[in-house]
């Protein structure tokens, strides 16, 4: 049975912000949480970027650029909030294809998956330190196999650990989410770690993910067909792997990518393919489309 969280705060407090990516048209936005103030922070970004996160404190975004699939060519790359002063910190040849990103402000690093490189990756928030934490699979043989492809991520830095899903091929029903602890085991290597737990499988197709670490959830998106395909789930964190049904809380996205949750607001906000900006509280009762037709949207992150 899933216990299903219990949150005290109303949903529709309008605060904070709500930045996001179009990635057909190289495009980072930001909106207010109601859907309005609609700002171009970038434009002109034709390496196709997918992940974000937001620095408020020190006033900076970071974003992944995917550049072309099949090379590697991807970057990390860092701008002020209003989009001036962007430089690259993780340059071409250094990151295959990074997708979804995270930011650990406590120490100072950056987390991403790296989808045809079949790898999780971290920095330092400068570049340095580049660090291959996960690695699923290396040539072309491999990279061929698009259950070894990693693409969303998710980071507990308290509890030590890393989330992260494998796709699959589309519409296959076999993508996967894992967890292992942020640092590699003494003694082990990226390629060979024996705390790598499978926590769901048999999944549409995941894609992003975050975490409630306040009552200890998990949500996602998932593409693929209906009815499992291109929604958003969640699921205990601490449950045994494997052990529960995940709940499906939001339905009838196109091509489901973003995912990025305001606890303390009671609600979650995701992209799509389809170019629509959506938001609804943290159990799917309430929703809401904020933006619509703004082109292939991708990565999304909210500061309060």
């Amino acid at each position: 049975m899933l216990l299903k969280p219990k949150h005290t705060k109303a949903h529709g407090n309008k605060s904070g912000r709500v930045y996001f990516i179009d990635a057909s048209g190289g495009r980072l936005l930001s909106v207010n949480p109601d859907g309005s103030d609609l700002k171009v922070l970038a434009t002109d970004r034709h390496r196709i970027p997918d992940g974000i996160v937001v620095d408020v404190e020190n006033g900076q975004i970071y974003w992944t650029e995917m550049g072309i699939p099949n090379k590697e060519d991807g970057s990390i790359e860092r701008a002020n909030i209003d989009g001036s002063n962007h430089v690259t910190i993780v340059p071409n040849g250094k990151t295959f294809t990074p997708k979804q990103l995270q930011l650990d402000k406590r120490n100072g690093r950056l987390y991403w998956c790296d989808r045809e490189g079949m790898r999780v990756m971290r920095s330092n928030l400068d570049g340095s330190n580049l660090e291959t934490l996960i690695q699923t699979g290396k040539g072309e043989a491999d990279r061929a196999d698009l259950t070894r492809w990693c693409v969303g991520i998710a980071i507990d830095v308290e509890g030590g650990k890393l989330y992260w899903t494998q796709k699959g091929l589309d519409n296959a029903g076999v993508g996967r989410i894992f967890r292992a602890g942020l640092d590699i085991p003494k003694g082990e290597s990226c390629t060979s770690r024996s705390d790598i737990e499978l926590l769901f499988d048999q999944l549409p197709e995941p894609i992003d993910l975050d975490l409630d670490l306040e009552h200890r959830f998990l949500y996602w998106t998932d593409r693929g067909d209906a009815p499992r395909g291109n929604t958003v789930s969640r699921a205990p964190m601490d449950a045994a792997p494997r052990s529960v049904e995940p709940e499906i809380v939001f339905t009838h996205l196109m091509e489901g990518i973003g995912l990025a949750l305001d606890i303390p607001g009671d609600r979650m906000f995701m992209t799509d393919l389809g170019g629509s900006l959506y938001t609804a509280s943290l159990d799917g009762a309430t929703h809401k489309t904020l933006l619509a037709v703004q082109g292939n949207l991708t990565g999304v992150a909210y500061t309060g």
